[in-house]
């Protein structure tokens, strides 16, 4: 089945999302204030809209891939917003990492407006995203999940239905709260092995061949070992903005937070000492250099966490 579709925030994720529905030969319209990702989107086939209503315009179905949950409640309720749009029955798909309780006051009020909307949330990078291999976490109604099979038919290698409205945005906390910790453990223990002079691929090896294995060891493993953080699948500093909200998640449940804290600070470390906008297998540089082996120079000017 072709649909017509709508993806507002073209950037590292939304882009893969817009080519990977291009690809299975839907129609996808798009929106985003960056006037260069506007230009590539319309390289791939894209149809370039003037908003976000101008976006939803036409199209069921409208996915949203944005830096948090600020800037959606913008896109779905703002000045050009999503609501302004009269297209009905018309549902939002937000896979973008934020506040559970943001995320249900904008579900509330679109649905004032007619609009249903579910916190689809995405477990997987860029890199994984491009091969269609992610994992979706929904949150919001039986009906909404089945309307969104096309696009999850697209983009992912599984779904799971794990509740109402802020479901979902919570799912992707709790997995990235986990991943956080094994990305920096991979880290930290691959520091370990370049000091005792253990040849790192062989160590990586190792560790994926037994009871330490974890899928940070495929997504940033090589990266790690080579010191390779140059064309980010997700930036340093997208891991601390959701570090952050981890933190507060867990906080908000009373639940323990001692690794995910010590995360937090050294992804910290490293966007002030320059490594923000690289790919985030570079929080292991944050270790090298406090190990005195770093291979990434610090940004000039920056200042130490």
């Amino acid at each position: 089945m072709t649909l017509s579709l709508a993806v507002v925030g073209l950037g590292i994720m939304g882009s893969r999302l817009a080519i990977r529905l291009l690809a299975a030969g839907h129609r996808v319209a798009g929106f985003d204030v960056d006037e260069d990702r506007m230009g590539e989107f319309e390289k791939v086939g894209g149809i370039r809209a003037g908003s976000p209503a101008e976006a939803a315009r036409g199209c069921p179905i409208v996915i949203l891939s944005l830096l948090n949950s600020e800037i959606s409640r913008e896109v779905c309720l703002g000045p050009g917003g999503v609501v302004e749009c009269d297209e009905r029955p018309l549902l939002v798909l937000d896979t973008t990492t934020g506040r559970p309780a943001d995320v249900i006051e904008i579900a509330r009020t679109l649905g004032k407006s007619g609009i249903d909307h579910a916190d689809m949330t995405l477990s997987g990078n860029a890199a994984v995203a491009e091969r269609g291999e992610l994992v979706v976490m929904f949150g919001g109604s039986e009906a909404a999940f089945r309307t969104a099979r096309p696009v999850i038919d697209a983009i992912a290698r599984s779904s799971h239905h794990v509740g109402a409205s802020g479901s979902g945005a919570r799912a992707k906390l709790i997995v990235n709260h986990v991943l956080a910790v094994n990305r920096a453990a991979l880290a930290e223990g691959l520091v370990a092995a370049e000091l005792a002079g253990i040849d790192l691929a062989s160590m990586l090896e190792v560790l994926a061949d037994g009871a330490a294995y974890s899928r940070a060891m495929d997504l940033w493993g090589e990266r790690m070992v080579e010191g390779n953080h140059d064309r980010p699948n997700a930036r340093l500093r997208q891991s601390l903005k959701d570090a952050h909200l981890i933190v507060e998640h867990a906080s908000e449940l009373a639940a323990p937070t001692d690794f995910v804290r010590l995360v937090a600070a050294t992804l910290e470390e490293g966007v002030l000492n320059g490594l923000g906008d690289l790919d985030n297998s570079s929080v292991i540089e944050v270790l090298r250099r406090r190990a005195s082996i770093g291979r990434v120079a610090p940004v000039s000017g920056s200042v130490a966490g």
